[in-house]
């Protein structure tokens, strides 16, 4: 039974969402499939879901594979690696990169002077 959640509460009762979760996964050898784990903006080792397929496809492309799961199913996968984060639809930050004009010195002094980009979640 789960204890109800009050708008005063500090932390919510529920863990994560009811239902189950779209989760990002690749191929892996002889057609296993491997659950794809993301990295927080602080460098921490996240797995990652969805609650919708569109949510997904909006995030990580349409060509990404996906499989469903419950997210106490995520957790007891990703729990003997280590990773003990869930993340729920995150959403990547940093905007798209564009090409610019400029001349080939301040092309030089654009590259040795911009921060490296950085996204909300990275692969790990």
């Amino acid at each position: 039974m789960t204890e109800p959640l009050y708008d005063e509460d500090p932390e919510p009762s529920e863990r994560s969402p009811a239902g189950l979760l779209y989760v990002p996964f690749r191929p892996g050898p002889s057609g296993r499939t491997t659950l794809r784990l993301f990295r927080t903006p602080l460098g921490r080792r996240t797995a990652v879901g969805f609650t919708s397929r569109r949510r997904l496809v909006t995030t990580l492309g349409a060509e990404q594979a996906w499989l469903r799961l419950a997210a106490p199913a995520l957790r007891a996968l990703t729990a003997p690696l280590g990773v003990t984060t869930l993340t729920v639809d995150p959403q990547f930050t940093a905007p798209a990169a564009t090409p610019e004009r400029a001349t080939p010195a301040a092309q030089d002094w654009a590259a040795s002077a911009a921060p490296a980009s950085a996204s909300a979640l990275r692969v790990g």
